[in-house]
């Protein structure tokens, strides 16, 4: 098998993963902005006021907008995945529902944030030196 067989199946499957990534936190993001009463009730929980709701909705959309420009996916990834964390962690202590769906994003997120780490810091270099 040659070797650009291998890699144009690498660009696919982190194609699709980024795609399907992209399309859960929209989602997500949009439900959290629209105000969906089970989400409301679930931010009641965590008691930092609907606020919080209406700011992790916003960072969940707009990161997974980024992870669908090429050059930003990296910066999206990690974006999502400070997300998570606090995601898992308000769902081991406040929030109701299982932390599993929040984990496998978390680990899922966290892998693009590793598969795209050159990218992200060249761009923060690029950023910071200008």
């Amino acid at each position: 098998m040659p070797p650009y067989d291998s890699a144009r199946r690498t660009r696919i499957a982190l194609g699709i993963l980024r795609g399907l990534l992209a399309f859960v936190f929209l989602t997500a993001g949009l439900a959290k902005l629209a105000g969906f009463p089970p989400i409301v009730t679930a931010f009641e929980h965590i008691g930092l006021g609907q606020w919080f709701r209406y700011v992790t909705g916003t960072i969940e959309a707009g990161s997974a907008v980024l992870l669908l420009i090429r050059r930003l996916v990296g910066a999206g990834a990690l974006l999502l995945v400070c997300t998570m964390i606090g995601a898992v962690l308000a769902h081991l202590t406040v929030a109701p529902g299982s932390f599993v769906p929040a984990t496998v994003l978390l680990i899922l997120s966290a892998s693009l944030a590793f598969v795209y780490r050159d990218q992200t810091l060249g761009f923060v270099r690029a950023h910071l030196a200008a």
